[in-house]
């Protein structure tokens, strides 16, 4: 928790100092910069909320299957412990391979449910990539509209959510290392 808490102390005040650095840089050239709380204005939507809701109950009945199925092997291992005794060498190596193929298929069943590119992450973006898309062009419309070079979010990892393509230089890097 202390490493949690640390970790996002230290990305706070790399968010800030890196604001810092830009304040700098837009008093010499006059851009426009502001912050916007993302967290905030999508725990506004209702319908964001519901989608979370809904994927929060997902996971929760997800959780409670997986559970139960490692009841299920916790049940046939202390069943196996107590008639290990009686089994001949092919009967328990039998029992082994069952329980160890039931283990891979809970663990398999918890990837695809809840892995990186499993059925809750692909649910979320089904649910909540559409809002938050509307979210940003939101805020790249405010931005436009009110002159504002760079947008930034305080309330996450995300740093800049907003730039002016004119002041993107990569081409310029690229050209040079060429």
């Amino acid at each position: 928790m202390i490493r949690t808490i640390n970790k996002s102390f230290t990305m706070k005040k790399t968010f800030f100092a890196a604001i810092l650095t830009f304040l700098g840089f837009s008093a010499m050239y006059a851009q426009r910069m502001a912050f916007v709380d993302v967290n905030q204005i999508l725990e506004s939507i209702e319908e964001y909320k519901g989608a979370q809701d809904e994927l929060d109950r997902t996971a929760a009945t997800w959780r409670q299957e997986i559970a139960q199925e490692y009841d299920k092997i916790k049940g046939l291992y202390n069943r196996y412990q107590a008639e290990q005794v009686l089994l001949s060498d092919e009967a328990r190596k039998q029992r082994e391979d069952e329980i160890m193929a039931k283990e891979k298929e809970v663990r398999d069943l918890q990837k695809d449910r809840f892995g990186p590119e499993g059925e809750l992450f692909k649910r979320r973006q089904e649910l909540v990539r559409p809002i938050q898309d509307r979210v940003y062009a939101a805020i790249e419309e405010y931005a436009n509209d009110r002159g504002f070079d760079f947008i930034f979010d305080k309330s996450g990892g995300a740093g800049m959510i907003f730039s002016n393509p004119e002041f993107d230089k990569t081409q310029d890097i690229l050209q040079r290392l060429k």
